[in-house]
């Protein structure tokens, strides 16, 4: 089947729900029988997306190539550049993914977080983007896009924090967050 015509849609902003928009769209498309590739970055939890994927008739596949290290502002020099050399193995795996043309979807999850905190290249990433096949929609999530992808972006969604129970002290839960 495949796409016509593939974008590159943004998901970025301080409010909750980036990531389940990335799923959302990545579960659409197995539904009409298209091929979804999500790589996450700086994720290396276990996560119910990662129990719920499988189910999807193997069209929707998640790859991590990061240890876990905890948080970013956790850790030290020595693990900051394992982190930056995780990273750029992952984006090898993102320019591999685009020249194979066997994904109709290619979700790159929180992204932006990679770019803002200088753990690659926000003008290496914008020549991988560019270079994408015409026929292969593009995903990108996380707070703190950069503005230069923001611009080259074909939909960009602003997630907005309003009101949040994280304030109150409610840590992430099973099912809902995590």
């Amino acid at each position: 089947m495949g796409l016509k015509k593939g974008y590159i849609q943004v998901y970025t902003g301080n409010g909750k729900g980036k990531t389940t928009a990335a799923l959302g769209q990545g579960l659409r498309a197995c539904g009409h029988n298209l091929e979804v590739c999500m790589v996450q970055f700086l994720k290396t939890d276990d996560s119910g997306e990662l129990c719920s994927i499988p189910l999807l008739r193997g069209n929707f596949r998640v790859f991590r190539f990061e240890s876990e290290k905890g948080f970013l502002w956790t850790l030290s020099p020595k693990q900051k550049e394992l982190l930056k050399s995780e990273i750029c193995t992952a984006m090898e795996f993102v320019k591999k993914v685009m020249k194979g043309y066997e994904y109709d979807i290619l979700i790159l999850d929180e992204i932006a977080a990679v770019l803002s905190n200088g753990l690659y290249s926000t003008r290496e990433f914008l020549k991988i983007i560019k270079g994408k096949p015409d026929a292969m929609e593009i995903i990108l999530t996380g707070r703190d896009m950069p503005e230069a992808v923001l611009k080259i972006a074909d939909l960009v969604t602003e997630m907005r924090e309003v009101k949040h129970y994280f304030n109150e002290g409610v840590t992430a839960r099973a099912g809902i967050e995590k």
